[in-house]
């Protein structure tokens, strides 16, 4: 399966702009992932365009992401892919065991959360600093819906620092800020 199958099951099943925004927000830090790890960039961005396809259709857990993993199965999708976007959701306890699942995991609450940052910004993500992130997530009342414990278990996980992965995926967001309106 193709990237552009991805995407093509991910309008068909996804109907809210910000749902969508979001998940090009985690295919784009996906992509950069890729690119820097030397592995297939089209692999990691249908993963990072399928991981919540199914939420609007099976938002209660289990159903999400058990539910979407088995209409990918039925579209033919490998098992290393559903088998990654399975474990972003830790109530499956589904090993994170392989680099594309950990920076997925890894990835996932962080756009979220730099995407709600950029939004009350003037300049959006363009100008958008490590520090100003930090800040946001200390305010509990801020994007209280993100889980400042699976982006802290996200990096422990990956091996990188909470500060080095955050300017990584602000940099990839901002490659993909017209698509994500956070120009500015």
């Amino acid at each position: 399966m193709t990237y552009a199958d991805a995407l093509a099951i991910m309008h068909e099943h996804t109907q809210s702009d910000a749902l969508r925004k979001h998940m090009y927000a985690v295919e784009a830090a996906m992509r950069a992932y890729a690119r820097k790890y030397g592995e297939d960039e089209e692999k990691w961005a249908t993963v990072g365009i399928l991981h919540d396809f199914d939420y609007e259709k099976f938002p209660d857990a289990p159903d999400h992401p058990l539910k979407g993993s088995e209409i990918l199965k039925e579209r033919g999708f490998s098992e290393e892919i559903r088998h990654a976007i399975l474990g972003h959701a830790s109530y499956t306890n589904v090993s994170r065991d392989t680099l594309m699942a950990k920076v997925l995991f890894a990835c996932d609450e962080l756009c979220g959360f730099i995407s709600a940052v950029s939004v009350i910004r003037p300049n959006k993500v363009m100008d958008l600093e490590v520090s100003s992130v930090k800040k946001k997530l200390k305010d509990k009342a801020f994007a209280k819906n993100v889980s400042r414990e699976d982006i802290q278990q996200g990096v422990a996980e990956l091996g990188v620092s909470l500060d080095e992965h955050i300017k990584f995926v602000i940099d990839a967001m901002k490659g993909s800020a017209e698509r994500l309106g956070l120009s500015g």
